[in-house]
């Protein structure tokens, strides 16, 4: 009976494997000038340096706080940086401020970054839009205490290649 089902479970294993990754092409087949069969990422396809940097912040969200004798905000901006697939974190809740570096993965097309208010008080969400124009989760910032900022990692991603 334990055998069934240990026989069972690795069939279920193998029938998943090969129906999720059978149709999910992420490289394309070429033929060289010789015949062979080439297999390209389309993620070369995208320079790893920009060749222009955007000087405003190419995302960013922004919420004012409920101090009542201040104008403090809560906010999370991005920036382009030298390097393609980099942005500069810039957040701050009320004097509160931080910097950090948010790097989205390589898909074969340009990074659309993208902040959406997250579901918490003084939260958002970072992510960007994929080819078919959905937002992607990718990292939370919050504010924990009501003195802390933090950045939490919501997903990850990567981009495999493979020969058939």
């Amino acid at each position: 009976m334990k055998k069934n089902i240990i026989a069972l479970f690795f069939i279920s294993l193998l029938f998943y494997f090969f129906s999720c990754h059978s149709n999910n092409q992420i490289n394309s087949r070429q033929a060289d000038s010789t015949g062979k069969t080439v297999i390209t990422n389309p993620a070369n396809n995208i320079p790893e340096m920009r060749k222009e940097v955007k000087i405003g912040p190419v995302a960013e969200y922004k919420e004012k706080t409920d101090n009542p004798l201040n104008d403090w905000y809560f906010s999370a901006k991005l920036y382009e940086t030298q390097k393609t697939f980099y942005y500069l974190m810039k957040l701050q809740f009320e004097e509160i401020k931080g910097e950090d570096t948010l790097k989205l993965p390589n898909f074969g097309y340009e990074p659309k970054p993208v902040i959406q208010k997250g579901k918490d008080k003084y939260s958002c969400i970072i992510g960007f839009m994929d080819d078919s124009n959905k937002f992607r989760e990718f990292r939370l910032v919050h504010v924990e205490n009501n003195n802390h900022l933090k950045v939490t990692a919501l997903k990850h991603y990567s981009v495999a290649t493979y020969q058939e």
